[in-house]
């Protein structure tokens, strides 16, 4: 009988130990799932210093220009950023991406001011005024507070599918370090499109980030390119930074304020004063050059082409580049003219002695045809 109850003591002890490690297994891969997604979402100082953009010394520009454009995500390449409208095995879009940022009270958020915005501390926006704003629920867990404000939004009350386009400022600027163009996206802004009642579309612009606050988390998000290629090798961060997105110019900084269509009314003004603007950004830096033979020759060729189209005629692409040499050489040759005028009026002369040279040979020249002359006269007589 004792024995029987030895085995049966020894039985449960087994038993409860194996629960127990078994509990112990299911916690700690509970503890390492919550610390994987802990690490995906904290980015430590070194992180934030490796990702942020310094600008350029203000010594050292020379010119720069603040433009403002307006992403569509239904065009281009631009619906990598409201791909996936909501969270799945392929991770989240930017909007959730900043949404949760701004309720974990990782980054600020600033005011629309339509032109005149200002990143600073008396212009950032209360996230609680935020939500309460455009409707979206939250509550506040436990541990938040005055001077940390946290908030817990469920993933099906972030309007992700009505940010449908963005705001970007850019900052283009030459400096003479470089001597280079150089452009940067300086902050962005969601813009959430909702339905009237009159079934209209109102566009509501939410807030503005500053993009090197968020550059180590989207860092972390690798989005989808190309519908034909399935494997995402870009992150948002480089979709910023390698310009993969398109956008049309609304405003350029100026002392009015004055969006692009306040100053061009008309559709085809407004259209040709966005590509004006475009043009000089992208050959600013170009202009300030002198072209090289190659682009001499393009350009030749390209306006003899334009001829030959206007008159009827048919060049062919050995007589268009054997007429864009010519004028290129031309052209060369009148800048080398201009060279030889300016070296002449700028360089006093070649050496005394070399003048001194010179003058004695052209007398010796003239004496010898002298002499030549007189011997033959000499013999006739």
């Amino acid at each position: 009988m004792k024995y029987l109850k030895f085995i049966v003591l020894t039985l449960i002890l087994a038993f409860t130990a194996a629960g127990a490690s078994a509990q112990v297994v299911k916690r700690d891969g509970k503890d390492r799932k919550d610390k994987k997604e802990d690490s995906s979402i904290k980015v430590s100082g070194r992180q934030q210093a490796f990702f942020e953009q310094s600008e350029p010394s203000e010594a050292d520009l020379q010119w720069t220009k603040t433009v403002y454009r307006v992403l569509d995500l239904t065009k281009g390449k631009n619906p990598a950023l409201y791909y996936p409208d909501e969270p799945n095995e392929d991770g989240q879009n930017l909007f959730f991406i900043v949404m949760r940022l701004l309720a974990g009270n990782k980054i600020s958020a600033y005011e629309y001011l339509d032109g005149r915005e200002m990143f600073t501390d008396e212009y950032k926006i209360k996230v609680s005024d935020l939500l309460d704003r455009f409707h979206i629920l939250f509550t506040e867990p436990k541990g938040s507070s005055e001077k940390n404000p946290i908030y817990e939004i469920d993933d099906s009350d972030i309007p992700g599918n009505e940010i449908l386009s963005y705001y970007i400022i850019e900052k283009w600027s030459f400096d003479t370090r470089s001597n280079k163009m150089r452009s940067r996206v300086d902050a962005l802004c969601p813009v959430l499109h909702r339905m009237d009642e009159y079934g209209g579309i109102l566009k509501f612009p939410m807030f503005w980030v500053k993009l090197n606050d968020i550059r180590p988390y989207i860092a972390q998000q690798f989005v989808f390119t190309d519908d034909d290629n399935n494997l995402m090798r870009y992150n948002l961060d480089d979709f910023f930074k390698l310009k993969m997105y398109s956008g049309d110019i609304y405003k350029v900084k100026n002392m009015q304020n004055k969006s692009l269509m306040q100053l061009y009314p008309d559709s085809v003004s407004l259209a040709h004063a966005r590509d004006s603007i475009e043009e000089r950004l992208h050959r600013f830096d170009k202009n300030l050059w002198a072209p090289s033979r190659q682009e001499l020759q393009a350009q030749a060729e390209a306006k003899r082409k334009l001829e030959a189209e206007k008159n009827g005629e048919t060049l062919e692409e050995g007589d268009a580049q054997a007429d864009a040499d010519k004028d290129a050489n031309k052209d060369e040759e009148k800048k080398s003219v201009r060279s030889t005028k300016r070296g002449n009026k700028n360089d006093k002369g070649s050496s005394k002695k070399q003048q001194a040279k010179k003058k004695q040979q052209k007398s010796k020249e003239v004496k010898s045809s002298q002499s030549a002359t007189r011997s033959v006269r000499n013999r006739k007589r």
